[in-house]
C-alpha cells in the first residue's frame, strides 16, 4: 500500500516538507511525488532528491527532481545479481587555486561494481571519474568557477559517489542513464537542458602528450582569452581547448585564470 493510499496528498506533502525535504517548495515536493508515482517508488524512502540548479536562461535557480545514488544501489540489489562494490581508489592529491579559492582534491577516483552473470561468473564494471570534470561550481550571477560548498567540504566523498554511480550504470544499464543528484548538484541548466558530464567515460585512453604551447603564441593570445572570459566563457574550458594544441605550464594556466597570487608565488 502506497503512502498516498493512507493519507491525502496534502498531508503527505506536509510530512515530506517537515522531514525529508525541509525548506523545499510545495510545488517541488509534488513534483517529486509525481516522479515516484510514475516510477512506482515509495516517496518516504527518499529515492529522489530535489536539486536547485541555476537556469542561465532565466537567471534564477529552479528545482529539478533527480534520482539519488541510493536508488541506484537499491535497484541494483533488487536484481539479485549485485555482487558488491569495491572501495574507492583515489589518484594523487592536487592542490590548485580555482576561482580565487585554494583547494586540495584527488585527481581521480576509480570504483568497480561486480555483477553475477547467468553462467555463474562475476563480471567487473569499472569507472574512473576525474575531479576536474565532475566538480560543481558555485556559479550563480557571479559565474564563479570555484567549487561549491559541498565539493569544497567533501572533495573525496563527492567524487567517489560520481564514480560509483557511473560504475552502477555500466553494470546495470537497465537502471537508466539519468545522472544522480550527487553528480548534478551545482551544475547549470543552459537553454533548458542540464549541463551533463558524459556518461560514456570509462578508462581514459593513453595518448602521447602534446608538445608545449609556444610561448610567443601564448603571449599574443592571452588578451584574446581574457576577453572571452570577460564575455562569460569558462577559463577551464578555454584551457582545455588550448591544451588540445599544446601543453600549458601551471604558471600559464594561472595567467589565463588571472590568479595573481599564484603567479607571483611561482615566479618567486
Amino acid at each position: 500500500m502506497t503512502p498516498e493510499a493512507i493519507v491525502s496528498q496534502d498531508e503527505l506533502v506536509a510530512v515530506l516538507r517537515s522531514s525529508l525535504y525541509p525548506g523545499a517548495k510545495d510545488e517541488s515536493i509534488r513534483m517529486a511525488l509525481s516522479y515516484c508515482r510514475a516510477a512506482g517508488l515509495d516517496p518516504l524512502q527518499k529515492p529522489v532528491h530535489i536539486v536547485p540548479m541555476w537556469d542561465s536562461k532565466a537567471a534564477a535557480y529552479r528545482d529539478v527532481v533527480m534520482p539519488g545514488i541510493g536508488l541506484y544501489r537499491t535497484q541494483a540489489s533488487r536484481t539479485g545479481e549485485a555482487a558488491g562494490v569495491s572501495e574507492p581508489e583515489f589518484g594523487p592529491d592536487v592542490t590548485e587555486v580555482i576561482g580565487g579559492q585554494e583547494i586540495t582534491f584527488p585527481a581521480w577516483c576509480r570504483v568497480t561494481v561486480f555483477r553475477l552473470l547467468p553462467n555463474g561468473a562475476t563480471a567487473q564494471f569499472t569507472a574512473r571519474e576525474f575531479w576536474r570534470e565532475n566538480y560543481a561550481v558555485k556559479g550563480g550571477r557571479e559565474k564563479s568557477i570555484a567549487p561549491n560548498a559541498m565539493w569544497t567540504k567533501r572533495p573525496y566523498g563527492q567524487l567517489a559517489k560520481c564514480a560509483e554511480a557511473q560504475a552502477l550504470r555500466k553494470a546495470f544499464p537497465e537502471l537508466g542513464a539519468a545522472p544522480t543528484a550527487e553528480e548534478m548538484e551545482g551544475k547549470v541548466i543552459d537553454g533548458g537542458a542540464a549541463e551533463v558530464v558524459s556518461s560514456e567515460r570509462a578508462e581514459p585512453r593513453v595518448v602521447e602528450a602534446p608538445p608545449a604551447y609556444p610561448a610567443e603564441a601564448f603571449a599574443a593570445n592571452l588578451p584574446k582569452w581574457h576577453a572571452l572570459i570577460d564575455k562569460g566563457r569558462s577559463a577551464d574550458e578555454i584551457i582545455a581547448t588550448i591544451e588540445t594544441k599544446g601543453r600549458l605550464t601551471a604558471q600559464q594556466k594561472c595567467a589565463i585564470r588571472r590568479d595573481d597570487n599564484v603567479i607571483q608565488g611561482e615566479a618567486a
